[in-house]
């Protein structure tokens, strides 16, 4: 089934229903968009593209990235969302091995885009060609009969080791992803509405056959990108608005409540807040939902199995009576329905309920493998099962903990240490706004505990020192701490932890200011 058909059977069912809002002001029906999309699809085959072939988008959250999606998969084509703040060498890498036989931008990236594909295409979005293709009109022709393990979506990683990697999702992978939030995430309606706040060469792009499935319809925010206080504006004007968020967005969107002193019951034009792409503290989420109400869901996965792999329900977290409600807020909840998930050792044996191990999953949501790279694929995909590289451990109800990538886990004295458990404990300072932990090469016991902190307040590394002894085992204490203004993220707001190792991870001389940081001293062997 080609996921375009979600547009078509929408358009058929209700063609006068809004389907796209700029902000709070209706863009296009369903009927406008379904033709829209047909015309462009039209356009992509007339300017050289053929079923099964790629095009390339990079370029802002605006309406015409979803036009775009469905065009392309209306003509049997192959989205490449490239991530729009890549420096252009990266972007030419990705539209080369990509094969992208059309890249599809806008006025604000079209230099950079322009010399990063010599010879391609371009059709520029915000573009007079453009609105002419669109607006040709014509007979509406179906979509192009694909199967459901022809190639939809090629997403390339962020390539934290080496060149980023294409993995390659069909229509099975969206449609499967598509059920998978209608059965255990949110019965999204005709009245439900899509906020884009998040890039849609990410997450929020691939949730768009989520809301297209029920003919809801998608709002874009007049600015492109994600402003809490444009967010809340068009939540509370449109009403029943869900969006896909990072956690740092959630805390910023908590933070312009809680500093406007908006009424928690005025939020509750929030429909659904889906979580992902990093840690969400426990405490970060209490708080979040003491000021957002009952509207918040996480969800676990990776491009390889996009947003599918666990979910951790609203009715879960607002458990408050749970014997065990801490350690379940904690976690990033239960398998989806649609997958299978173990924890296993490196044998691929499981392991017992509480043994940290790597985390691997199968099931319809799993990628057909990686583009052109069939050593990766084998590496990554055994026996049907998608081995993460996370590590993680589940408990005798089947919630899984989240430890770390298997990449950042410390390694002391022999002795695992998950940064996660240690950025925890040193959240629950007053004074500690953000924090990420990482591991510095010790000649002595291999790795040391380094953490890297946000902070308000005068707190320095002496107090945080003591903090730590108090609540945590000796040899998991940071033994060096980095003040920062901010923590580096990505555009999707994951914390980056290749950019704090490159700059904080080696050993240090001593600081000129002692007070802000321990003394030097080795980590005390691990018991």
């Amino acid at each position: 089934m080609n996921t375009a058909l979600l547009l078509h059977r929408a358009a058929t069912d209700a063609p006068e229903r809004t389907a796209v809002y700029l902000g709070t002001r209706p863009l296009h029906s369903y009927r406008e968009l379904r033709d829209r999309v047909a015309a462009l699809s039209a356009a992509m085959t007339g300017l050289g593209c053929a079923p099964g072939e790629r095009v390339a988008v990079v370029m802002n959250n605006r309406p015409e990235y979803l036009e775009v999606l469905y065009a392309a998969w209306w003509a049997g084509l192959a989205v490449v969302p490239v991530n729009s703040k890549l420096h252009p060498a990266e972007v030419a890498w990705i539209v080369q091995d990509a094969g992208a036989r059309l890249v599809v931008t806008d006025e604000e990236h079209l230099e950079e885009v322009s010399g990063a594909a010599p010879g391609k295409p371009l059709l520029v979005a915000d573009g007079a060609e453009y609105d002419a293709l669109v607006g040709s009109g014509g007979t509406v022709l179906p979509p192009w009969p694909t199967t459901a393990t022809d190639l939809a979506w090629l997403f390339y990683t962020s390539g934290t080791t080496g060149r980023p990697k294409g993995v390659m999702l069909g229509h099975r992978q969206l449609l499967a992803l598509a059920l998978s939030y209608h059965a255990q995430i949110d019965r999204v309606g005709p009245d439900d509405r899509t906020l884009y706040a998040a890039p849609m060469s990410h997450g929020a792009g691939l949730y768009s056959p989520v809301f297209t499935l029920r003919g809801s319809a998608h709002v874009f925010p007049p600015s492109g990108r994600f402003d809490a206080a444009e967010t809340c504006h068009i939540a509370r004007v449109l009403g029943r608005v869900s969006l896909f968020a990072a956690p740092t967005m959630v805390n910023r969107l908590v933070r312009h409540v809680t500093e406007t002193g908006t009424p928690v019951e005025d939020t509750t034009a929030f429909r659904t807040i889906v979580y992902g792409g990093g840690p969400m503290y426990a405490d970060d989420l209490v708080r979040a939902r003491d000021v957002m109400g009952d509207c918040l869901t996480q969800i676990y996965g990776q491009g390889e199995s996009p947003m599918t792999i666990t979910t951790l329900g609203r009715d879960v977290i607002a458990d408050e009576g749970h014997p065990r409600r801490q350690h379940r807020i904690a976690s990033v909840g239960t398998a989806f329905a649609l997958c299978d998930v173990k924890v296993v050792d490196t044998d691929g044996a499981p392991l017992p309920p509480g043994t940290t191990g790597e985390i691997v999953v199968r099931g319809d949501t799993v990628m057909l493998g990686y583009w052109h790279d069939p050593e990766a694929t084998a590496a990554a995909v055994r026996d049907g099962w998608l081995w993460t590289g996370d590590m993680g451990s589940l408990d005798e109800d089947g919630y899984l903990t989240l430890k770390d990538r298997s990449k950042d886990v410390i390694i002391s004295g022999g002795t695992n240490i998950y940064p996660r458990e240690v950025e925890e404990v040193l959240l629950q300072h007053p004074d500690v706004t953000e924090v990420s932990v990482i591991g510095s090469a010790d000649p002595e016991w291999g790795e040391t505990v380094v953490a890297c902190v946000v902070a308000d307040g005068s707190v320095d590394a002496h107090q945080l020192d003591r903090f730590c002894r108090q609540r945590m085992t000796a040899f998991k204490r940071p033994r060096r701490y980095h003040f920062l203004d901010t923590l580096p993220k990505s555009d999707n707001g994951k914390i980056l932890k290749s950019v704090l190792r490159t700059m904080h991870s080696r050993p240090s001389p001593a600081p000129a200011t002692a007070a802000r940081r321990p003394s030097a001293q080795p980590p005390e062997e691990p018991s």
